[in-house]
């Protein structure tokens, strides 16, 4: 296989995995947030929040209607780029993909549709009723993705059969309950929590510097501020449970992350700032601060987190015992049915280190007969490049720490100051609007280019995995993809700028109704329950 097109197919997947990313965390916090709104709606009665619930559902609707277009044409990638990768293990990962698709198609859109054009047709509760079905449909919409690719980072529940060549599923219950997919889950709805905070922040502070629609930017900031600051104190909190999950289950990405490239005695120290060097493996200028990643990895004072050079001698040793596995299924397949027990024992001992024997036919045909130099070559390719890993988590933390205290300060802002932020305030919200989405991007890169060289960690190499296509074609439609991303892209900014400069439409008829009632219960405090509903 072509170096050329592994490399292109894994440009094209992370370009549009990326692109689509752009719209499913604001996706994800906002129908949240329009939730909360109508929730105070109905439990007011106040022409206000029904207002805002419109209006940040109108540019809920945009966002989630390009970010449908945009996921679509990804999963149409596992059949032509990535073939061998779906007959391999579409076993396992189809059936939460299928379940996201009837999740996203049938509950979601279906509720988005009555969110809509459901305001003078339901009742204010049965409407209500709705938005949070949107949001709960949205959230587990995304869950069922993360259980997908929570597999391919631990995959449980499934093994190999020598006898089909595949890998199929022992336990739906196990690839569910995953403990990496259901981490990343949490982790990935929270940062959509935050997301979604900051670009209400930011468009609400925009309207109070242009001194328009006050009423509704200054109620949204306190509904954001406070629903921002329990998701970015989630993030954190959850980040840190993935670095643990990490240890368990990815040892080499997290000592790449942290550029250990050798084992420290316990409890190890986090490098806060360093120069990794990969030829003379090792991290200069290193700035270590003790007992924080032993107390991340491993959530004690006595456990040890192997280096990269301990991990690349144990994949040396996995791609022998994986040599050996390889052997067997050879036997197996050539003998069929006649296959000695011997030899099928034999598999069943070493077939776990299968996918490290994989890795060698980057070099030769048959791995048996990888020579010594192919083999060392093979064990350090388990390790990705360090320094953008260690610099893009580095630079992810950063910024949800910086959240954190966005969120802070707008909430004390917002029920401790009367609701009023100064200028500076106002303009910095304005500006960080981008932060949250370049914060979700550096988070899946860390989880996808941090797998690597693996599509399914452990199990299946991304040089096996891609489809026999020219370079010419996957050129022709990484093209062609980029093109109608972009095109999307500026399609959903458009919009979105037109409705936020357009601002809110106000109801006048249902603001002059609720005056009214308003006035009448301020003369008569014998005004019923009852005529208080409009």
């Amino acid at each position: 296989m072509e170096l050329g097109i592994v490399e292109l197919s894994r440009l094209q997947f992370a370009m549009t995995a990326m692109y689509h990313f752009l719209f499913v965390p604001l996706t994800l916090g906002l129908s949240v947030i329009i939730a909360i709104m109508e929730t105070v709606y109905v439990m007011t009665g106040r022409p206000i929040w029904r207002q805002m619930t419109k209006f940040w559902g109108l540019l809920f609707g945009i966002n989630f209607a390009i970010g449908v277009a945009t996921g679509i044409t990804m999963e149409f990638q596992f059949g032509m780029n990535w073939s061998y990768f779906s007959h391999y293990v579409g076993d396992i990962f189809g059936a939460p993909l299928a379940l996201e698709g009837l999740m996203a198609f049938f509950l979601e859109a279906t509720f988005v549709g009555l969110f809509f054009f459901g305001w003078d047709k339901l009742s204010r509760i049965q409407h209500l009723v709705v938005t949070w079905l949107v949001a709960l449909g949205s959230n587990f919409s995304a869950l069922w993705i993360l259980i997908a690719n929570g597999w391919m980072q631990n995959p449980v529940g499934a093994v190999f059969n020598p006898d089909t060549m595949r890998m199929e599923m022992t336990s739906f219950f196990d690839v569910m309950f995953n403990n990496v997919a259901q981490a990343k889950f949490v982790h990935t709805v929270s940062a959509g929590y935050v997301t979604a905070a900051v670009f209400v922040i930011g468009v609400s502070a925009w309207y109070l510097l242009k001194g328009r629609h006050t009423e509704l930017a200054r109620r949204s900031i306190t509904v954001a501020a406070s629903f921002g600051l329990a998701g970015a104190l989630s993030v954190v909190v959850l980040g840190d449970e993935s670095g643990y999950m990490a240890t368990h289950s990815q040892k080499m990405k997290l000592a790449a992350m942290e550029g250990m490239w050798e084992s420290e005695p316990a409890p190890a120290s986090f490098i806060l700032f360093g120069l990794p060097d990969q030829e003379a493996r090792e991290t200069k200028y290193a700035l270590h601060i003790p007992y924080v990643m032993g107390l991340i990895g491993t959530r004690s004072l006595t456990k040890d987190i192997p280096g990269i050079n301990e991990l690349i001698t144990v994949s040396e040793q996995r791609i022998r015992s994986g040599i050996i596995a390889y052997d067997a299924l050879m036997t197996i397949r050539e003998q069929r049915e006649s296959t000695s027990a011997e030899v099928r024992e034999l598999f069943e001992t070493h077939g776990g280190d299968l996918g490290y024997a994989f890795l060698l036919k980057r070099y030769v045909d048959d791995p048996r007969d990888a020579s010594e130099a192919q083999i060392l070559q093979a064990a350090n390719d388990t390790l990705p490049k360090v320094w953008p890993l260690f610099w893009s988590f580095r630079l992810m933390v950063a910024l949800g720490f910086g959240f954190i205290a966005v969120m802070v300060y707008f909430f004390w802002r917002s029920n401790f100051r009367q609701q009023t932020y100064p200028r500076w305030a106002l303009r910095a919200a304005v500006a960080i609007i981008p932060a949250p989405w370049i914060a979700a991007e550096l988070g899946w890169f860390v989880a996808e280019y941090g797998r690597q060289p693996w599509t399914v960690d452990g199990v299946l190499p991304t040089a096996l995995s891609v489809s026999h296509l020219s370079v010419q074609d996957l050129l022709l439609t990484l093209a062609g993809f980029m093109i109608f991303y972009t095109v999307l892209f500026i399609i959903e900014m458009g919009l979105m700028l037109k409705f936020i400069r357009k601002g809110p439409i106000e109801d006048v008829e249902e603001t002059e109704t609720w005056m009214a009632r308003h006035e009448q219960r301020l003369r008569n405090p014998d005004f019923t329950a009852k005529e208080q509903t409009p």
